[in-house]
């Protein structure tokens, strides 16, 4: 369980750690994969949402997936890849939050994934919260909290690294 002091500096004005669909490169299921590859390369990130044409989140496209099928095909001609959709090669969805203030549950992801979209009850695709946006988050915390709170070690438990506990 966070502490309270922590999950409300880290809990201020949420959308400021949430970059909007509008925001977020994406591809639709029937994109085909030179398409795909083009936006993976444009915007420099390794995986992508992939949404339905009413925008929701139906799975992940990463690069390794488009170039394991790229390594495939005779000769690794990129031209090859228009006849493969995205919806054959696409990552079903692992991990999604449907509520930015969910931060437990987004910091315990966020250990192992770059990015987990939110979505609303129904799937549709309302932007990503980064490890960068939460660390950027971490940072203003570490560098706030005696501002808002008053901050003393206690003297009555043994403090320890932390790493190891979880």
């Amino acid at each position: 369980m966070l502490d309270p002091a922590v999950a409300t500096l880290l809990r201020q004005n949420p959308k400021s750690y949430v970059i909007s669909a509008d925001r977020v490169a994406n591809v639709t299921a029937t994109n085909n994969l030179e398409h795909a590859l083009m936006v993976l390369s444009k915007v420099g990130y390794t995986r992508i949402p992939v949404l339905s044409p009413d925008d929701h989140l139906q799975g992940m496209l990463a690069l390794s997936a488009v170039t394991d099928r790229l390594l495939q095909v005779p000769g690794a001609a990129v031209d090859q890849l228009s006849g493969v959709l995205v919806s054959e090669v696409m990552q079903p969805i692992r991990h999604w939050v449907d509520d930015a203030t969910k931060l437990e549950t987004i910091l315990n992801l966020l250990v192992d994934e770059p990015f987990i979209p939110l979505v609303d009850a129904d799937m549709t695709f309302r932007g990503i919260i980064t490890r960068r946006e939460i660390l950027k988050r971490v940072n203003y915390l570490a560098h706030n909290l005696d501002k808002q709170y008053l901050v003393s070690p206690r003297t009555d438990v043994a403090v320890g690294d932390g790493l190891n506990e979880a």
